[in-house]
């Protein structure tokens, strides 16, 4: 779960750690192989990986300049939520969220009632993430994660750490490492699960022992309830709620952080207007979005910074809120 958005004759490539130019692989030289060793031992020493087999599977891998131009620039973060709103809060998702629901209503049911998880909150994540499955990425895993494990420095540790959480569950699941596809970030399948979360979440909701997220919506439904489940969900209909401020003390209590840490009481002390029927210990977030020309307010609460597990944005996490709200409109009579 970390960013949404989804960017062969085989290339040739020589690319060092000290990859430094984009233009450079335009020349398409020959990878040097070296760059592999030190994973590949470990995959060797820690996990019994073949080294011949993995060195012949690593030389498969294809450097996706692209890849390394969308990480570098992800358009989510130059977005105002007006803009970033207007991508999700569209009439086919909304439509495509309540006919996903309407398909899938005995699992989605059994999938809430096990797991504490709105409906509406895992088909929206299901819509934001891929638009129901209409798009789970293009790019191969392996490429994906080889070229951002190796040539993109500024969070190579993390990208060879899931490297080598996919090369363990194409293990475990039977998958041949050459043929998943995903998300440029090497997300995989309707719920554009990383490989980490794959093998930590992912749940066989349909019994048949496999955990297929691209064509088994059991699966992938109960993934999701899951992964919220594991990460704090809470049995309250709490989630955000809209508010208003007078003055500018609010401004003091606007920061990074995406969990709530403040008191009620604490806002209404910064002129924030904070609901009667809430105790004022109640812990809270207060959010500020940007419209064209004005800001919203939001109190959002312990079930939308778990929202924000799955993507580390408030801008997502209120698209996934706002989305399920406007599927649930329509889902009344389901």
């Amino acid at each position: 779960m970390q960013t949404t958005l989804l960017f062969s004759s085989r290339i040739l490539l020589v690319c060092t750690l000290a990859f430094t130019s984009l233009s450079a692989c335009a020349t398409k030289p020959t990878i040097d192989q070296n760059i592999y060793h030190d994973f590949i031992e470990k995959m060797v020493a820690k996990h019994q990986f073949d080294k011949n087999e993995l060195s012949d599977l690593l030389s498969e891998a294809t450097l996706q300049p692209s890849i390394l131009k969308a990480m570098s620039s992800p358009a989510e973060k130059r977005l105002e939520w007006h803009q970033y709103r207007k991508i999700f809060l569209k009439s086919n998702r909304i439509n495509g969220g309540i006919k996903f629901w309407k398909d899938n209503k005995e699992l989605l049911n059994q999938a809430a009632n096990n797991y504490g998880v709105p409906v509406e909150i895992i088909v929206a994540i299901i819509g934001v993430e891929t638009r129901y499955g209409g798009n789970t990425g293009s790019f191969k895993v392996l490429d994906s994660l080889t070229t951002l494990g190796f040539h993109f420095p500024k969070r190579a540790t993390f990208f060879k750490r899931e490297l080598e959480h996919f090369l363990l569950l194409c293990r475990e699941e039977g998958f041949d490492p050459r043929k998943p596809k995903g998300s440029y970030a090497g997300a995989m399948g309707k719920s554009q699960f990383i490989s980490s979360s794959y093998r930590a979440y992912a749940v066989d909701g349909d019994n048949d022992n496999k955990r297929d997220l691209w064509d088994s919506n059991a699966d992938i439904i109960n993934s999701v309830a899951n992964y919220f489940a594991k990460h704090g969900w809470k049995n309250s209909p709490l989630i955000t709620l809209q508010t208003e401020v007078t003055g500018n003390a609010y401004e003091k209590l606007l920061n990074r952080s995406l969990k709530p840490k403040n008191k009620l009481k604490e806002l209404t002390l910064q002129q924030v207007k904070t609901p009667v029927n809430l105790a004022d210990d109640t812990i809270v977030k207060l959010l500020e979005l940007k419209q064209k020309d004005h800001s919203e307010f939001w109190l959002t609460f312990e079930n939308f910074y778990v929202i924000t597990r799955y993507n580390h944005s408030h801008l997502y996490a209120m698209a996934v809120y706002q989305l399920a709200q406007e599927i649930k409109k329509g889902a009344t009579d389901l």
